[in-house]
C-alpha cells in the first residue's frame, strides 16, 4: 500500500499539483487530498479528463489524469487524435480492474484486464507499474517521457493507494432525502409484469436486484453513461412494453449527450430516473458536478415530454402510478443521500452477465426465434 501523501507529494515535487478526472476507489485519498485543497477538477467521463490536461499543458500547467481501465475507451479517441499527433504530453494514473490475473476479479475487467497493457504497447504509449517498493522511480520516469513530448501512463494496481484523513464523502444532498436502495424499492414495489428496467452500473443495479430479482431486470455491471441509450434501443424495439430505465447523476453525467438521442427518438414508453446524490457513491462519495447541472431543463430542452423533480419516497411514489400514460419520454430527478444500510453484493455475483441479458430478451422475444 502506497501512502497518500508520499505519492500527492511525490506529483507536486515533480510539478503535477493538479489533477481531474473520473473517480475509482484505488484513488479516492489523492483525490480527497487535492479536492481539499482546490487541486481536483471532477470530469465527465475519462476522455473529456485528458482533453482538460492536455488544455491545461497548453496553458502552462501539468495537470495529471486520474481514470479506471475501464473507461480507457472513453478516453482513447482524444488519446490518439488530440494528444498524440499534436504532441501534447499527458501523464495519466490508470488503476488496473482485472489485472494482473481477469480471473481474480468481477467479469465485467476481464477484457479490460487482459489486453490493455497490450493495446497501449501497440498505440506506442509507454506505460509502468506503480510499485510500492519504489514509486518515485516509476514517476521519475514517466517525467522523463512526458519532457520528451509523449504520454506516460502509470499502470495502478488496484486499491494500492491509501486514504487519507481530508477525504471527505462528497454528496451535496441533505442526508434526510431517500437513498438509493429506497429509490430502487419504490420502482421494484410499482413494477407490473411487463415493466422492463434497466439500472446502471454501481450502487443502482445492487439495490434493484436485491429488492427483488426479476427477469425482466437488467442490472449494468460496467459500461457506465450506456445505460439510458441501452434502454431506448430496446424501448424503440418493443414499443408497447414500459421501460424504466434507473440512472445516476455522475452516469447520467457521463455520457449526456444519450438525452438529445432520447428526445429525438420521443419512445413514449421510456421513463428515465434519475437519482441524484451528487455525487460518485460506489467509489467513496466523491463529488460530481451534477450539484450545477439542472437535468430537468436539459431534458425539457432535449425533446423529453415532461420532466420533473422529487425528493420523498411519497412523491416518488405517486409519480410511478401511471407513469406511461400520454407522451414520452419523462423524466423523474430523485434528489438523494448518502446511502444508510448495508451495500448489497452486486447481481454478477449470483447471476452470469450473458444470463441477465438472455433473461430480459426473452421477455421480448419468443424462445423459438432467438437468434
Amino acid at each position: 500500500m502506497i501512502e497518500c501523501c508520499r505519492f500527492v507529494d511525490a506529483l507536486a515535487d515533480r510539478g503535477w499539483a493538479h489533477a481531474g478526472g473520473v473517480p475509482c476507489s484505488t484513488f479516492g485519498g489523492p483525490i480527497g487530498h487535492l479536492t481539499a485543497e482546490g487541486r481536483y477538477r471532477p470530469a465527465a467521463n475519462e476522455g473529456l479528463a485528458l482533453s482538460d490536461a492536455a488544455g491545461a499543458w497548453l496553458g502552462g500547467r501539468r495537470q495529471a489524469v486520474f481514470l479506471q481501465n475501464s473507461g480507457f475507451g472513453n478516453l482513447l479517441n482524444p488519446l490518439t487524435s488530440l494528444s498524440q499527433p499534436y504532441g501534447i504530453p499527458v501523464l495519466a494514473f490508470m488503476s488496473m480492474r482485472g489485472w494482473p490475473d481477469p480471473a481474480a476479479d468481477e467479469p465485467q475487467h476481464a477484457i479490460m484486464g487482459s489486453t490493455l497493457e497490450s493495446l497501449l504497447a501497440e498505440l506506442g504509449v509507454w506505460a509502468a507499474p506503480l510499485t510500492d517498493a519504489d514509486p518515485e522511480s516509476v514517476l521519475d520516469r514517466a517525467a522523463d517521457i512526458v519532457d520528451s513530448g509523449r504520454p506516460a501512463f502509470v499502470l495502478v494496481p488496484f486499491r494500492s493507494i491509501g486514504a487519507h484523513p481530508r477525504t471527505e464523502r462528497g454528496h451535496s444532498n441533505a442526508p434526510s432525502l431517500p437513498d438509493t436502495a429506497e429509490v430502487a424499492q419504490a420502482i421494484s414495489r410499482a413494477c407490473d409484469a411487463d415493466w422492463t428496467v434497466f439500472a446502471t452500473t454501481g450502487y443502482a443495479s445492487r439495490f434493484l436486484h436485491a429488492a427483488g430479482d426479476r427477469p425482466a431486470n437488467f442490472y449494468m455491471q460496467g459500461s457506465m453513461g450506456h445505460v439510458s441509450s441501452l434502454a431506448l434501443g430496446y424501448a424503440t424495439a418493443q414499443p408497447e412494453r414500459p421501460v424504466v430505465v434507473i440512472d445516476g447523476d455522475g452516469a447520467a453525467l457521463m455520457q449526456l449527450g444519450a438525452f438529445s438521442t432520447i428526445g429525438a427518438a420521443r419512445p413514449r414508453n421510456l421513463l428515465h430516473v434519475v437519482i441524484d446524490n451528487g455525487g460518485y457513491e460506489s467509489t467513496g462519495g466523491q463529488a460530481s458536478s451534477a450539484p450545477s447541472t439542472d437535468f430537468v431543463a436539459i431534458a425539457r430542452a432535449c425533446g423529453y415530454a415532461s420532466a420533473w423533480v422529487v425528493e420523498s419516497i411519497t412523491d416518488l411514489d405517486y409519480c410511478l402510478v401511471r407513469p406511461f400514460d400520454g407522451p414520452g419520454p419523462r423524466l423523474i430527478v430523485v434528489r438523494a443521500g448518502p446511502v444508510r444500510g448495508e451495500i448489497p453484493h452486486r447481481a454478477g455475483a449470483s447471476l452470469g452477465l450473458a444470463d441477465v441479458a438472455a433473461r430480459v430478451r426473452r421477455q421480448a422475444v419468443d424462445v423459438d426465434v432467438l437468434a
